[in-house]
């Protein structure tokens, strides 16, 4: 099976996250400058077999738009454009940032490391990729 990789898409900073490749756990992978991510996605996919690309929608609590989703809509086109190849899919982001921070104390990560808002963004991308496989494998 190939990996299915979900991106935490924002102004500077992207958070990315892949499965594994038999699509079982997700994990953080890494936080990049958002200019880069097309590089960094065709890099990836000539490496590693990806069957699916996952983006974090952002929406307001009554499924309106926010500030932030022109910018996702805006590199989803690019990614349409320079991976045709690949599916993508947008998925809920609410809360992801809140859980993700939540998570990383429970991990008992230093205080010093929550704040890196790098780490915030992959946890965050690796939260909505395991919400993904869950829900997919509920409907199977």
């Amino acid at each position: 099976m190939a990996r299915i990789i979900c991106i935490d898409y924002g102004g500077k900073r992207t958070g990315i996250a892949v499965t594994d490749p038999l699509q079982i756990i997700a994990s953080p992978l890494t936080t990049i400058h958002s200019k880069d991510l097309i590089s960094f996605l065709q890099e990836y996919c000539k490496n590693e077999q990806v069957e699916r690309i996952l983006i974090g929608e952002p929406l307001n609590l009554d499924d309106t738009p926010t500030h932030a989703t022109p910018l996702v809509k805006a590199a989803i086109q690019l990614i349409k454009k320079n991976l045709p190849q690949i599916p993508i899919q947008t998925v809920d982001e609410r809360y992801s940032s809140k859980m993700a921070s939540r998570a990383m104390v429970e991990m008992g990560m230093k205080k010093k490391d929550r704040q890196k808002k790098e780490n915030v963004d992959q946890i965050a991308a690796a939260i909505m990729l395991q919400e993904f496989l869950q829900n997919r494998s509920q409907s199977f």
